[in-house]
Parts: C-alpha cells; structure tokens; sequence
C-alpha cells in the first residue's frame, strides 16, 4: 500500500569529511571534483542523495566507494545541515559524516559523477561547493574535542609509528605546540602504547624507537573509568 503524505518532504543527502594525514605531516581532506551541475567542475565533499529505503551511514558508505574506491573506514556522525537555501535544486538537507583515515591504505580512484578525486591540504583547500566549507570547519573542530579525549588520532597513522610522529599529529590537529618532554611522559604514564623490537629506517636522522596502539588494553581499560587525555 502506497501512503500520500500531506506534507511535502525535503530531499535528503549524506556527506563524507574524511580526514587523513601524508608524509609531510600535513591534515588532509579528501574532496571529490563535480562532474554535473549544480556547481559542475568544484570541488566538494564525496556524497549523494539516499536511496529510499536506505539507512543514512549505508547511503555515506555506498556513496563514498562509489565515488573515491574508499572502504571500510569508521564513519562518525557529525551534524545535519537543512538552511532551505543550500542546495539550488531544492530544500536538501544532508547529514554529515566524518572519519580518519591512513593516507596510505588507500588508493583514491574517482567514478560515478566524480571527475577527479584527490587529498587536499587543509590549509590550502579551495572553495568548496554547496555549504561543504562549513561542514569541514565544523568537522575539524569536532576533531579537535574529540582527538583530546579519546585516541582516535591513532587512525591517522602508519600501524607502527614514532613518539615523535604521533606528537606531530596531536600539534598539527590541535594547531599548538607540546613540549615534548611533557607530552611523551604523559603519554607513555597512559600504557597504551606497544614498545617494538624496531627502529625507523632509511631515515636520515638517528633511527628512533617504533611504537604500537595497543586496542585490546586501552578499551580493557576503558572500562574502568579510564580518561585518555592529553
């Protein structure tokens, strides 16, 4: 039985921030270039129209591969945008995800109404199309809070890193300085940190100590109030 709504209803979108960091040590966002109007030809963020029937991470996760060849990240809810006014084809509102991602783990591969896909610098990103620029400042600092507090910064990183790498990372989200005595104190007082039986490589520098996230004992800890917090 096919049911008439009284009310119109506005269309509904999914939009994907996904955050990943290079070898430079720079926050990147991974940004899709438009292939059909409205704004044909400028980048946005990669994301579509739900499908009906559809729940709203499955039609982010669809349009994200469809789009980029990126899978199986850990997608985050951020916010739902509905201004009447953001979509020239009509009242869209869209929710928006974010998620981490290992810049190497992935090869970005445009298709469907994607013409090029690619990671842009977050300082250097050009003008987005729709109100994007506003979900990805709202996507960083929701980061921001939530880097500080929970270890999700581990995502952004190679599987075997260095303290001085993961301090990189927390100073280049977090946009300030840590003294590095402090941080590494801190951060090792945490014990969530695997010690490896290695060292840096082709590294023109003294080769440093690697380390791993240790999943299993930060969540066994998790349990018992434990606060990761730096």
């Amino acid at each position: 039985m096919v049911h008439i709504y009284d009310y119109p209803r506005p269309a509904v979108t999914v939009d994907c921030v996904v955050f990943g960091l290079d070898q430079t040590h720079y926050l990147q966002v991974l940004l899709i270039q438009r292939r059909l109007p409205p704004f044909k030809g400028q980048w946005a963020l990669p994301g579509g129209f739900v499908r009906p029937n559809e729940a709203l991470e499955e039609a982010a996760r669809r349009e994200l591969q469809e789009e980029t060849d990126v899978t199986g990240l850990c997608l985050e809810q951020l916010q739902t945008y509905g201004q009447p006014d953001r979509d020239p084809r009509g009242h869209t509102v869209t929710v928006a995800f974010y998620a981490l991602g290992n810049l190497w783990d992935y090869h970005i591969k445009a298709a469907t109404d994607a013409k090029e896909a690619r990671w842009w610098p977050m300082k250097h990103l050009p003008e987005l199309a729709f109100d994007h620029g506003l979900i990805v400042q709202d996507a960083i600092s929701t980061l921001r809070i939530t880097i500080r507090h929970k270890p999700i910064g581990f995502e952004l990183l190679p599987t075997k890193f260095t303290l001085t790498q993961l301090q990189r990372l927390y100073e280049i989200v977090l946009a300030r300085p840590f003294d590095k005595r402090n941080f590494r104190k801190k951060l090792l007082k945490l014990d969530i940190l695997i010690s490896l039986d290695e060292k840096e490589t082709n590294v023109p520098h003294r080769a440093a100590q690697l380390y791993q996230f240790d999943r299993t004992k930060y969540m066994e800890r998790q349990k018992t109030g434990f606060n990761f917090d730096l």
